[in-house]
């Protein structure tokens, strides 16, 4: 049975469940027999009100441990992931491309003139993800990534010392806010990981993939779901 007829058959059911409700409402059943009837449609109507409202609900209990979305944190800790605001390393690259050319002022932050740090405060500032403000501090935020051949676009690099930070664009290359004289540049990466104190992921790298379900399931789900609407109308006839 395919998604569209599982659909279909699902607005039939709705068509079904507003004539049914409207016989009872109307009064069209006054008889000891009639009321039982009338309580077996109305109890049929409510059991497929349900099935119909969600159509993909319950097939799967067992499974909804394994797809439950991680916790999630819009400011940087130490050890976890801000998942919160939904960014990602690409847009952390995005993001700071922006700033490419403005000038370096030690402690600033904004595009009139910013510093290393400054620059990757504001970055994150616009994805949402709260950060501290100087290098020994965000060099604690995230999680540490093991070298340079497992960063990805996006993860801070802090060299040894943690007198500076650079993004991580990925092939090689870094986005930094040098020194006095100079302004935010792309450049190649000239760190070796002897030279690094950490290196740090803030958020994920990449999204996380939402698991798809599928047409069989919806099928199968809606048949076990209109078989509970049957069986609670024929409890309700006997009773």
């Amino acid at each position: 049975m395919s998604v569209d007829a599982v659909l279909s058959r699902i607005d039939e059911i709705r068509t079904r469940i507003d004539a049914l409700r409207s016989e009872v409402a109307g009064g069209t059943t006054t008889t000891t027999t009639g009321s039982s009837g009338a309580a077996s449609s109305t109890a049929f109507a409510d059991a497929l009100s349900s099935a119909a409202d969600d159509p993909l609900a319950g097939s799967t209990p067992a499974t909804s441990a394994a797809t439950a979305a991680p916790a999630t944190s819009v400011d940087a800790g130490k050890g976890t992931l801000a998942t919160g605001s939904g960014a990602t390393g690409a847009d952390v690259v995005a993001d700071a491309k922006k700033y490419l050319g403005v000038p370096y002022v030690f402690g600033g932050t904004t595009r009139s003139g910013m510093d290393c740090s400054g620059l990757v405060q504001t970055v994150f500032k616009d994805l949402g993800v709260t950060m501290p403000r100087v290098v020994p501090d965000q060099a604690d935020m995230g999680v540490p990534v093991g070298s340079l051949a497992d960063a990805k676009p996006g993860d801070l690099i802090v060299p040894k010392g943690e007198q500076h930070i650079v993004i991580y664009l990925g092939d090689g290359k870094v986005l930094h806010a040098p020194r006095p004289g100079k302004d935010v540049r792309i450049v190649d990466n000239w760190y070796k990981d002897s030279d690094i104190a950490t290196i740090r992921r803030i958020v994920p790298s990449e999204a996380p993939a939402t698991p798809a379900v599928s047409a069989g399931a919806a099928a199968s789900s809606a048949t076990d779901l209109q078989t509970a609407a049957l069986l609670s109308m024929m409890r309700g006839g006997a009773a």
